[in-house]
């Protein structure tokens, strides 16, 4: 059985967790949130089990403490979640979908006995009909299985042996799990592009209607409807204006929004420049792992990636690259509200080596030809099928302005070929072909890690220059850490006045003068400490902020000020 739980900040949780909507770019009057207490068991069985044992919470991941189980199981072993499934009398139309937000790693979904679906894939939202499977009370099973012993899919910084830069495995379902239902002919998706002077809103499949858009209509033609607001308000992070309308067919109807901001390169003076809606921007940002002491993958509540993102805002940050990880739709829906810009990480899979991904560039040796990198074709399947699922997801989200494809040579293959594919994905953001090292010639940056040696080499070239992880210095904050006696991290620093003051002179006189000459962007390690990690700006339970605030802000502004000077 459950027991109470709190969220790490001390608050009792309570009632269904992660009520809000889960697709806040496609939403419908229609919506049964399923998360709350299922029925749990682990078996290393592949029927569906007789009994179940145990309780959990989802959408919590039962390596956690909000999940009520905090254990991780066999990759042979079966996860079971069960759960009765019943529909209000007024909820039915043509069709149920039931969907998923995201389950790590293989899913099959049972309906009164009958399997009606199954994903492979941890990190995207997936959907199943499940009409022809229904009657007047139903049984909802899922069982998942999650083998972190193979390479082949995508997996992030999970690990069996956690420890230093890698963390706690998940396992199992990490999303809210949610049906709606639909007519016959129904919206099944929307694709948004939306530059400085117009949008255009593609209804798939192409259907006939209209958009509307601040009480005018627009019809959609072929599918599409092209809007140009007159005096169009830009998107920025000091102004995240968002459009918000609603696309009508003849048997559906959802509600959506987009926002006007254009992304380019431009040569400003001497140095290739970043620029947003037509100027040059200087992107001011922090790696964010999104990870939780409660919850792992998962916050305790939605307000959980809002309070990040205020707080960061608050130390005069304007960016998130979002690494190795994706979130939520609600982790971008208030990126996109409350004006946070996002660099996204591909997640990475294949195998990682030390010595060669690590240590070798780390001293220096940071020239590898790729195309005979990771040469197994089902890893490189995998790794492009994962990719081309997250821009589709993603893409309408207007605070993401940067693709990373690889990081550090985790998983790294044939990189001007996946920098290709990417573009054929969306031509509209920068793109990280290889953060870190082993660049090869296909990416819109010069991307460079930076933890230790010289700072001769962030120089401006002839791509824009992006300082894409730097820093991770630590402050061991007292009765807020994960693991008291093990730390990671890049600098330690023995008070909060020598952390403030070797982060003030690490921006100061490395970042600054850079700036000046060419760097377009900086990512700080990191948002909060991770597990052993303890190089955060917020302690890992978030109680607790390191930096100065007052001291950040004015760091920001001469940031701002140095990229149009």
């Amino acid at each position: 059985m459950l027991v109470d739980l709190y969220t790490a900040s001390g608050e009792r949780l309570e009632g269904t967790p992660w009520e809000v909507y889960p697709r806040p770019q496609m939403k419908r009057s229609s919506y049964l949130n399923l998360n709350g207490k299922w029925d749990f068991t682990v078996t290393p069985e592949k029927a569906l089990p007789e009994k179940y044992e145990k309780s959990i919470l989802v959408p919590f991941c039962p390596e956690s403490l909000l999940s009520g189980i905090k254990e991780h199981f066999p990759d042979e072993y079966s996860l079971f979640y069960r759960r009765k499934l019943c529909f209000p009398a007024d909820f039915f139309r043509d069709r149920v979908l039931l969907h998923f937000g995201a389950v790590d790693q293989y899913a099959e979904v049972y309906i009164n006995g009958k399997l009606a679906g199954s994903h492979l894939g941890g990190y995207e939202a997936f959907s199943v009909d499940i009409t022809q499977y229904l009657r007047e009370e139903n049984e909802l099973v899922v069982r998942v299985v999650d083998d972190l012993r193979s390479k082949v899919q995508p997996y992030g910084k999970q690990t069996l042996n956690r420890g230093g830069m890698w963390y706690t495995p998940v396992s199992g379902i990490w999303q809210t799990v949610w049906a709606e239902s639909v007519p016959e002919q129904y919206i099944q998706s929307l694709d948004i592009q939306a530059d400085g002077e117009k949008a255009v809103i593609a209804v798939h499949p192409a259907q006939t209607g209209k958009v509307l858009l601040d009480g005018k209509a627009y019809p959609l033609c072929d599918g599409k409807a092209e809007i140009k607001p007159e005096n169009p308000v830009l998107w920025s992070p000091e102004n995240p204006h968002l459009y918000e309308f609603s696309v009508e067919t003849e048997t559906d109807r959802v509600e959506s929004y987009f926002a006007m901001r254009s992304l380019e390169i431009k040569t400003v003076g001497k140095y290739p420049r970043l620029c947003l809606n037509g100027k040059p921007y200087f992107f001011h940002g922090l790696l964010d792992q999104g990870y939780w002491s409660d919850g792992i993958y998962t916050p305790a509540d939605p307000e959980g990636f809002q309070r990040d993102i205020i707080a960061m805002k608050a130390l005069g940050f304007n960016m998130l690259r979002k690494h190795i990880k994706v979130e939520p739709e609600q982790f971008y829906y208030d990126c996109d509200r409350l004006g946070m810009i996002v660099f996204q990480d591909m997640v990475n899979n294949g195998d990682y080596s030390f010595f060669r991904d690590t240590a070798l560039p780390t001293v220096g040796l940071q020239k590898l030809k790729d195309k005979n990198m990771h040469r197994d074709a089902a890893t490189r399947e995998a790794f492009c099928t994962s990719m081309a699922a997250t821009v589709r997801q993603l893409k309408n989200h207007p605070c993401i302005c940067y693709w990373t494809i690889f990081n550090e040579g985790w998983g790294q293959f044939d990189s001007d070929r996946v920098y290709e594919k990417m573009k054929k994905l969306d031509s509209s953001r920068f793109i990280d072909s290889t953060s870190g090292w082993f660049r090869q010639k296909k990416s819109d940056v010069e991307s460079l890690h930076i933890y230790f040696g010289s700072w001769k080499k962030l120089k401006a070239c002839e791509k824009p220059l992006v300082l894409s992880e730097f820093g991770g210095y630590c402050y061991s904050v007292k009765d807020h850490l994960f693991n008291p006696e093990k730390a990671y991290g890049y600098k330690a620093c023995n008070t909060l006045e020598d952390f403030n003051r070797d982060l003030q002179t690490l921006y100061r006189e490395k970042i600054l003068p850079a700036v000046k000459e060419g760097l377009c962007a900086a990512v700080y390690t990191q948002v909060s400490d991770v597990e052993d990690e303890i190089n955060g700006l917020l302690t890992y339970d978030r109680k607790v902020c390191k930096a100065d605030g007052e001291a950040l802000r004015t760091i920001a502004r001469l940031f701002q000020k140095a990229i149009v000077d």
